[in-house]
């Protein structure tokens, strides 16, 4: 798969043809990603195994929103049987990718916690019950070296994710190329990445302001941002049949 750097202008524009792709059909948009959301919040009242099983599931879930945008950018039909597209194709690579994703998210917490130690936990607990003055300053030293730590590690991981489900589902990419792949075309774009981190979390600080009703529109954008940087640094996914 050739991948090209794109102009760090592009970080905007990302942004800017996801909102028009959002545009031609806002409502199942929004139904898609709430719909992802419910799945999420449904797992995370499964005891320990929740939480985890949304790392392995989320790759096919989101194969499935790009292939929802690839077929809103032909001008077909959306439908919530997109959401579970990535569960009818190529679902093996795609768990090959959430395996990944949930053993370097498991890997990056214990990295956190062995750093962190009872500081990190005691942090932690303070910021559960809502009593933040009760952290010493040495405990939140030693806790927020663990969070960036903890963040510092977690970003190759995510761009080795980012890409790959679109990768793996588009163009049948199998799992491990599509993450190295994910990864070298991130870090090529490293400029434009830049400036789409920071104005989708200008946005988001925005969305959460009319009491979260924003990020009915948030989500799905950054669904379609994943998309259109994808179709951007790679070449064109061929025309299914």
């Amino acid at each position: 798969m050739p991948l090209r750097r794109v102009p760090f202008s592009h970080g905007w524009r990302w942004i800017a043809q996801a909102f028009a792709l959002f545009r031609r059909n806002p409502l199942i948009w929004i139904v898609l990603n709430l719909a992802l959301l419910m799945i999420v919040l449904g797992a995370d009242l499964l005891p320990v195994i929740g939480t985890y099983l949304m790392y392995l599931l989320m790759p096919l879930f989101f194969g499935g929103l790009m292939t929802a945008c690839r077929d809103a950018q032909a001008g077909q039909e959306i439908e919530i049987a997109h959401l579970f597209a990535g569960f009818r194709k190529e679902a093996s690579q795609l768990v090959t990718v959430g395996g990944v994703y949930l053993v370097g998210n498991v890997a990056i917490t214990g990295v956190a916690m062995y750093v962190g130690g009872t500081e990190l936990r005691e942090a932690l607990q303070a910021g559960a019950e809502g009593t933040p003055e009760r952290i010493d300053p040495e405990v939140a030293h030693q806790a927020l070296l663990a969070v960036l730590l903890a963040a510092a590690l977690f970003v190759p991981l995510a761009m080795a994710v980012w890409f790959a489900p679109a990768l793996v589902i588009l163009e049948r990419v199998p799992a491990p190329r599509a993450l190295l792949l994910s990864m070298q075309a991130c870090l090529a774009n490293m400029l434009p990445f830049l400036l789409y981190g920071v104005l989708m979390s200008a946005l988001l600080v925005v969305a959460l302001l009319p009491l979260f009703l924003g990020l009915a529109v948030w989500m799905p954008i950054a669904v379609i941002s994943a998309y259109t940087s994808y179709r951007d640094v790679f070449a064109p996914a061929p025309t299914p049949a």
